[in-house]
């Protein structure tokens, strides 16, 4: 750990770089490091981990059960938000060419930043693996660096591609050959056979974007089936999963667990949890904590160790947890933040979390409905509304923290100073944009609530008659919200100089207003109807 440490501390020095995890992999003697920052930071963090590594690593004395080349063995650049894959390649090729004239290193291109897709494929490159590079180097020459192969260093590989999960699947066998026999069955590659004839012919595996190959771990004293998802839009994290299951059943063998490598999108998890609740005929509108637990428990993925989503999701380590402040409080706590005598959070927040509450009550029905004793074959038909409700209430909820942000924007920009003409311009100009988000973000809350009512209505007149009363209050909240949200658009509207931008937000905010209280109506009618007395 001394080592890894040494290298990710070169890593953090760069300015504008976060380190979001570093998995040591201690069965394979391969930690595998992630980290964000813009294109010229994250470069300039890669050369000096990949000097270090040079440093410290003697691949002359190292062991591991994963294929390796060199003391950093792939550096793969993947573009996460604000840059084209195409401006990504660029910048892996610098790299490479960097690392290869100023450290003399032996840099293979890969992926998206090789031209020569004969080449491109990491397993292609890789092959024969440090041991056997001495005598490749020779024929198989670097893209940039020296054509001789580096005996402590060895060579490595610079990139450009999408996400990538690195996942195993852990096994209730020793046997590598066996898990070998796995990994050939589902990995696209497939597996060579002899036909009567011996000839050889390729036989493809049973999933598309998939590398995977058996080994044993003996920290664990098990075989696990390591696969790298290259496309988990083409195959999921839980289709490999399942598959791994099916054809392990056929073997003889049972699949006990699973476990990630490095981070994962949280769409990929969500998608998990939602794809077994299906399998189960259940609602999948739960929570998203609810369907990350769904997941992890389904996969096994904290046999090996603790699944901690906050160090495994990749969206979790990027947020900001100054966006969900007030939403994360206690309700206590929050009811005493309302009550003191700041004047955020103020009714804009208060409007967004009664218009979550509202839809939430819906959600609640629809999930009671769904699971309904008697209405099995309607499981669908609720799961679908509450899907839906759990979407406008998470939306809501981000509305809650965005408002007291918009507020706060007001505050901060009244504060700027205005001592010249220059510094007077720029303050009014700030004041004009944060008024314009503060008149935005309760716009915002007043349709999204709004259109919740369809819901809600839904479960009034559908749902579980014994929770009509429930689809009432999710009303009267959604009806609250949609008045409380237009009170603060006017409050702030008025310190807004464009007019034609107010006059049409405050048209817009009338029909929404006469629509929902029209709506809260009928959806009263429904469940006083229903209640009876």
């Amino acid at each position: 750990m001394n080592i890894i440490k040494q290298i990710t501390d070169e890593i953090e020095r760069v300015e504008g770089v976060r380190l979001l995890n570093v998995d040591p992999g201690k069965a394979t003697n391969r930690a595998v490091v992630t980290f964000v920052g813009s294109p010229q930071a994250v470069v300039e963090a890669a050369f000096r981990a990949i000097k270090k590594a040079g440093e410290l690593i003697d691949m002359s004395r190292h062991k591991g059960e994963h294929p390796r080349m060199g003391a950093t063995d792939v550096c793969p650049l993947i573009p996460v938000a604000n840059i084209t894959m195409g401006e990504t390649v660029e910048w892996a090729q610098r790299l490479a060419e960097r690392v290869g004239r100023e450290l003399s290193l032996p840099v293979y291109l890969y992926e998206e930043a090789q031209a020569d897709k004969t080449r491109s494929n990491l397993s292609v490159i890789r092959a024969s693996e440090y041991e056997g590079f001495f005598k490749k180097i020779s024929e198989f020459k670097p893209d940039f660096g020296p054509a001789v192969f580096d005996a402590k260093r060895g060579a490595t590989v610079i990139g450009a591609r999408d996400f990538l999960v690195a996942y195993n699947v852990n096994l209730n066998t020793t046997s590598v050959r066996r898990a070998n026999a796995i990994a050939f069955d589902i990995r696209e590659a497939g597996r060579k056979v002899k036909d009567e004839n011996e000839v050889e012919r390729l036989v493809p595996g049973s999933l598309k974007a998939v590398k995977a190959i058996g080994w044993f771990i003996e920290e664990y004293g098990i075989a696990q089936i390591s696969i790298n998802l290259t496309n988990i839009n083409i195959t999921p994290v839980h289709i490999a999963f399942d598959e791994v299951c099916k054809k392990a059943d056929a073997r003889g063998i049972r699949v006990t667990g699973s476990e990630l490598v490095g981070l994962i999108p949280l769409k990929a998890m969500l998608d998990a949890g939602k794809y077994f609740l299906k399998k189960q005929k259940r609602s999948v509108g739960v929570s998203e904590k609810e369907l990350i637990r769904i997941a992890v428990i389904s996969m096994g993925l904290d046999e090996l160790a603790p699944f901690k989503p906050e160090e495994k999701i990749i969206e979790y380590m990027l947020q900001d947890k100054n966006d969900s402040r007030l939403v994360s409080m206690p309700l206590s706590d929050f009811a005493d933040e309302t009550a003191s005598e700041s004047p955020a959070p103020g009714g804009g927040s208060i409007a967004a979390y009664i218009g979550s509450l509202g839809v939430s009550l819906a959600t609640m029905v629809a999930n009671l409905s769904s699971h309904k004793k008697g209405w099995d074959e309607r499981w669908e038909e609720f799961s679908n509304w509450a899907e839906k409700g759990q979407q406008f209430k998470d939306e809501l909820l981000r509305l809650v923290d965005a408002d007291t942000k918009a507020f706060n924007g007001i505050i901060n920009a009244v504060s700027l100073p205005k001592g010249t003409d220059e510094e007077k311009k720029i303050r009014a100009a700030a004041i004009q944009e944060a008024t314009k988000i503060a008149i935005e973000v309760p716009f915002q809350v007043m349709k999204l609530s709004y259109d919740s009512m369809e819901v809600i209505k839904a479960m009034a007149e559908a749902g579980n008659p014994n929770s009509v009363s429930d689809a009432g209050v999710g009303a009267l909240c959604a009806r609250s919200a949609v008045m409380g949200a237009f009170m603060n658009v006017r409050i702030n509207a008025c310190g807004y100089d464009d007019k034609s931008f107010v006059d049409d937000v405050l048209k817009k905010g009338r029909e929404i207003e006469d629509k929902a209280k029209k709506l809260e109506a009928e959806i009263l009618d429904i469940v006083n109807g229903k209640i009876g007395v």
